[in-house]
């Protein structure tokens, strides 16, 4: 190591360029120091992520629900602002990322708007290492421009550009064909849509696939079911339904799960956390040291893993759709995974349609499908959720540079071959690549930042200055034939590269820092009856770090294992599960019984219907006011609608009825509501009903029968008493129960119903 100060040039302004930008900076050993550039096309910082709910020009939607929780998308030494959601939407992700640069990056050049057009690694026999690097960058305000470093961090990442299928790509079509990144509303996808209808596309059956599907059809339903003047350009005037539907188009069976998923799936009343908290319980991981569990997945690891999402979800998925049930005879095969919240019951409920095979051609309106006659006629537009060329990113590098790297633009998930989990190229000198990892967790993207920080003030791999275990693990890595094996390997994982909690164990390794123990006793849980032992970013703080930093750690470790007792002990995230669950239609058989003899007594039976749709303002315009000037969210809402018979056969009475509510989940309270709908505005929300407050676990609020909640109402001189019973088949509602008492001088009757599906 040198005193002299070393200048670096990163790639990239998203998570992983303001990771390493911040690492090289403030933890590099003693005696290191580095002047750090950052350069990033964009105009902005955050990558992805937008950093404003008005950014449209990135790759992902300002509103879309990241498909992690917060404790997941945080560095270690940087805590998000109270009362920030549990699950964040993008814009908010992207302002996190903004804050952790002005807390440290403030000593970093940052050239916006600015790209890299070229780097080329040059000998100097005077340097300590032998080169430079040679950078020539573009940008609108300084044209071209031409710098010289002596490192060079690449952090931009595996989402270069879209990737299109090779029979679409360069063809012009007569419907609109987009990428799943560019997709931001109906009205941007369809144009004018008067006079059009038919079916929207989407192609591709992993994660965006997924997402954008539930996004889209979730889009159809607000168009269909908000308040306001019809959208009638979407909507049928006979049927009053949408004029455009949602089809899907798959590869292979996918297990779906939800963005909050059951800690204890076999319980009717089950405890929930956001999917990562419960992923990433290492007490259910075997005891000793961690093995990977990604990469090449045997038979016998493939039934393993299939099982065990069986046995989460408590279905093979058959119930939402035939074309979605994953069989036994599929258990042999590597398992794939989506993440949506609206998915599946959008799918059960017909406003997505799920085809199984591969597109071959787009033909005027209709798509031919491989290695079959099948087509799929009347489309409106086509969205292809169909990955991104991670070697775009790596365009600017020279042919001689990308042939060591062993690039193969063609392998989405296994473009470059790099050292140790993805960090460096032992032929490469001055070269450190931080990012470079098909995972959402941001752990490993500290991780690999510190690595390339260490590997750089060190001297590089071959150093001798290495500290023992870091050149130990250097010997010991397999990352460059691994990465070169899955590429021809047909039993490859969905995330070739390593499982969070290894990866995270094998740098931990390699730098000499420890996992850190929980900070509060922490519940224990089945299947392995020990404390759970949750892993984030903050599990591995960083080394000497100052008082501030420290406290910032301490904030993420205990704002985490708050959350976590929350969810095991006190029912926090059941009403957002509930929540979830209710969409699409449910089988109403309702019993009314009057103490008033004027007043009717019978049944009443039909259906109740949960349409999805953005969340509005009407009797909560404060609060909704208030969120949005805090750059919150509203989230979403549903319209319910009942329909059916009411017979009273003592009095001789049959006539058809129908009710509306307004149903509505408030994240920062935790707390679902029930409002009236307007008379004279059949979609729009009038005053509250009732608030439901589900009992704790403490009070008797988990039972055999599920979920015990209740609520009340005041209705002038009528007091409606109303008791909930929710009960889960792991993350799915199977039945539930609304029964209300209902006493005052005008009213004395109670009412008990029951939903299935």
């Amino acid at each position: 190591m040198t005193n002299a100060i070393k200048t670096v040039c990163v790639v990239g302004a998203g998570p992983s360029g303001l990771a390493a930008a911040k690492t090289l900076l403030h933890d590099a050993p003693d005696g290191v120091k580095y002047n750090v550039t950052i350069f990033e096309s964009q105009p902005r910082v955050g990558g992805l992520w937008p950093v404003k709910k008005a950014d449209e020009a990135g790759l992902v939607h300002p509103a879309m629900v990241a498909n992690q929780s917060k404790h997941t998308m945080r560095f270690s030494d940087f805590a998000w602002p109270d009362g920030a959601p549990q699950i964040p939407r993008a814009f908010q992700v992207g302002g996190y990322l903004e804050r952790y640069r002005q807390r440290y990056c403030q000593d970093a050049t940052l050239r916006l708007a600015c790209r890299v057009e070229k780097a080329d690694l040059v000998s100097n026999p005077s340097s300590q290492s032998g080169h430079y690097w040679h950078v020539k960058t573009q940008s609108e305000e300084n044209g071209i421009e031409e710098h010289k470093f002596d490192y060079m961090v690449i952090a931009s990442g595996y989402f270069g550009e879209p990737a299109f299928p090779a029979s679409v790509e360069n063809t012009k079509h007569v419907i609109p064909v987009v990428h799943s990144s560019k997709y931001r509303d109906l009205e941007q996808l369809l144009g004018d849509p008067k006079g059009k209808s038919g079916k929207i596309l989407v192609v591709g059956g992993q994660f965006s696939g997924v997402e954008i599907a539930g996004t889209i059809a979730t889009h159809v339903s607000d168009a269909v079911n908000a308040p306001g003047p019809r959208r009638n350009n979407f909507i049928d005037q006979n049927s009053q339904r949408s004029k455009f539907s949602v089809h899907h188009l798959v590869q292979r069976p996918t297990w779906i799960l939800p963005l909050v998923t059951a800690s204890t799936p076999a319980d009717p009343a089950p405890c929930f956390l956001p999917i990562d908290l419960n992923a990433q319980n290492l007490s259910n991981r075997p005891p000793g040291p961690l093995v990977n569990t990604q990469g090449h997945i045997s038979v016998e690891a493939a039934r393993v893993v299939n099982s065990y999402f069986h046995n989460l979800l408590q279905t093979d998925q058959s119930e939402f759709s035939p074309r979605l049930t994953v069989q036994e005879s599929d258990y042999d095969n590597q398992p794939f995974l989506g993440l949506s919240d609206t998915y599946m019951d959008h799918v059960r409920s017909g406003a997505i349609v799920v085809s199984q095979g591969r597109l071959d051609s787009i033909s005027g309106n209709i798509a031919n499908l491989a290695s079959s006659e099948e087509q799929i006629e009347d489309i409106a537009a086509v969205v292809l959720a169909t990955g991104f060329k991670a070697s775009a990113s790596l365009s600017f590098l020279s042919e001689e540079i990308q042939q060591k790297l062993s690039i193969a633009p063609k392998d989405l998930n296994n473009t470059v071959a790099l050292a140790f989990h993805s960090t460096h190229h032992p032929e490469v000198p001055n070269l450190g690549f931080v990012g470079f990892y098909r995972s959402p967790y941001w752990g490993a993207i500290e991780m690999q930042a510190r690595f390339v920080t260490a590997l750089l003030s060190y001297g590089g791999p071959s150093s001798p200055s290495l500290p023992t275990k870091l050149a130990e693990s250097l010997k010991n890595d397999t990352s460059i034939e691994r990465v070169l094996s899955l590429r021809t390997d047909p039993r490859a994982s969905q995330f070739p590269m390593g499982d969070y909690a290894w990866l995270s164990q094998e740098f931990g390794i390699a730098l000499d820092i420890e996992k850190v123990p929980a900070l509060s006793k922490m519940p224990i849980l089945p299947p392995s009856n020990k404390e759970m032992n949750v892993l984030t970013a903050a599990s591995y703080p960083g080394r000497n770090l100052d008082e501030s930093r420290r406290k910032e750690n301490e904030r993420n470790l205990t704002g985490t294992e708050e959350v976590v007792i929350g969810g095991i002990t006190q029912g926090r995230f059941v009403a957002r599960a509930v929540f979830r669950s209710l969409l699409g239609e449910w089988k109403l058989d309702r019993q009314l019984v009057s103490q008033k003899p004027e007043q009717p007594s019978g049944r009443f039976i039909g259906t109740a219907t949960f349409s999805l749709r953005n969340g509005t303002s009407h009797g909560r315009e404060e609060e909704f006011a208030k969120i949005e000037k805090e750059g919150g969210d509203q989230g979403f809402e549903y319209l319910y609608v009942e329909n059916g018979e009411f017979v009273d056969e003592a009095k001789g009475l049959r006539f058809n009825a129908t009710r509306r509510y307004i149903w509505r989940y408030n994240e920062r309270k935790d707390k679902l509501s029930v409002w009236f709908v307007k008379t004279d505005e059949d979609r729009t929300a009038d005053y509250l009903f009732h608030e439901v407050d589900f009992i704790p676990p403490s009070e008797g609020g988990k039972g055999e029968d599920g979920w015990k909640a209740i609520g009340s109402h005041l209705c002038i001189e009528d007091m409606y008493n109303v008791q909930y019973r929710f009960s889960f088949s792991s993350v799915n509602l199977q039945e539930w129960r609304l029964g209300y008492s209902v006493k005052g001088p005008r009213k004395d009757y109670s009412i008990d119903g029951v939903y299935r599906r």
